[in-house]
């Protein structure tokens, strides 16, 4: 296997979708968490990143525009206590929701599946990065349908 950079993976890429990376400084000294998207419809490409206290929420960059929310307008970066929680829809809230109720990074999400958007199904993905003693460990999870696209 061929070694390339995420850089030359998504240059190169004219439709990368959604995408959370989830690891370390070069050095090992810092965490590092991205997450990107882009919209195939207009709805999708009528998005930006707007800074909240805990984190990062998409909203629409022209709200005439804005056909329906319900699978754009989502917070993907969320913080609470010593956690960071990232993904590309509204399971962020839910993952939130679960810590806020003592449950862990897999219970919360055990009452979500992937998207309801036939007949792509996208994938629904969460990350969380755990913050202790000048170092993380982190948690990835995908759910996803098993139905064939079309």
């Amino acid at each position: 296997m061929e070694k390339s950079s995420l850089y030359e993976e998504l240059r190169g890429n004219r439709y990368p979708g959604r995408g959370i990376v989830l690891g370390r400084s070069k050095d090992g000294s810092k965490a590092m968490l991205a997450y990107f998207i882009m919209g195939r419809s207009e709805n999708s490409r009528n998005r930006i990143f707007s800074r909240t206290a805990d984190g990062i929420r998409t909203e629409a960059f022209d709200p005439a525009k804005l056909s329906d929310p319900s699978l754009i307008i989502y917070a993907p970066v969320r913080g609470f206590e010593n956690r960071l929680i990232v993904s590309n829809g509204d399971q962020t809230d839910t993952i939130y929701e679960g810590f806020q109720n003592g449950k862990s990074f897999a219970e919360a999400l055990s009452v979500r599946e992937f998207e309801p958007d036939a007949p792509n199904y996208t994938p629904r993905i969460s990350g969380v990065l755990y913050f202790a003693d000048r170092d993380f460990s982190y948690e990835l999870s995908i759910l996803k349908s098993d139905r064939m696209n079309p």
